[in-house]
């Protein structure tokens, strides 16, 4: 039997609610645990619900996506949290990247799209849609030096900043998942970088991708 994703959806427009509550049910492996219309009941559900994943608005009113997504990796650090947001501005993205958002995707995406985010986002990867992306992408205008890095861990660099997980990297590379992990501690170590989120920032600013 498969285990489903338990979601909490999180927006301040009931209208936007409903249609991704019905959109989502239509998924055989997602379950729409429960909704709240901002951050703060965000985390008193998602406590009492414990979802494996939320889904959350960026725009909300007493607590925004922004801060709602700092208390949860302080308080809830298990619970995916997946962005849906209107603004593609570099500020924003970067702001939540930082604050431990697992992935950021506009409202003007497909509902398939989005189901394949919060798919993506559940087995550990991370996700931004096309649009968000493109925006950090462009407007990266860092440069930093890869050197200290080796030509494997750069290459498991790359795979691990455009979502895949430890086990597709592995797939991907013909290695061990036991050796992707070494690797992955060693970038960390290496650029002084501890999270997912952190890494795609730091390849975007370095073209080291192009999603």
């Amino acid at each position: 039997m498969i285990k489903k994703i338990r979601a909490l959806l999180v927006d301040d427009h009931m209208l936007v609610l409903d249609g991704l509550q019905a959109r989502l049910e239509l998924e055989t492996n997602i379950d729409v645990v429960g909704t709240a219309s901002n951050g703060l009941e965000a985390l008193h559900k998602s406590a009492e619900l414990k979802p494996d994943l939320v889904l959350m608005d960026v725009s909300m009113p007493i607590l925004n996506g922004l801060e709602a997504t700092k208390r949860f990796k302080a308080e809830q650090p298990g619970v995916k949290i997946l962005m849906l947001s209107m603004h593609n501005d570099k500020e924003y993205i970067l702001s939540l990247i930082q604050s431990g958002a697992n992935g950021y995707v506009l409202k003007d995406v497909s509902s398939d799209e989005l189901v394949q985010a919060i798919n993506t986002v559940h087995q550990g990867g991370t996700y931004f849609s096309s649009g968000a992306s493109d925006s950090l992408f462009s407007a990266s205008t860092v440069s930093h030096q890869c050197e200290a890095l080796t030509k494997r861990e750069m290459a498991v660099l790359k795979e691990v900043a455009i979502g895949l997980s430890n086990k597709e990297v592995a797939q991907s590379l013909n290695i061990s998942v036991r050796t992707v992990e070494t690797h992955r501690q060693n970038i960390k170590n290496k650029l002084n970088i501890h999270t997912s989120a952190g890494l795609i920032k730091y390849a975007l600013a370095n073209q080291l991708i192009d999603l």
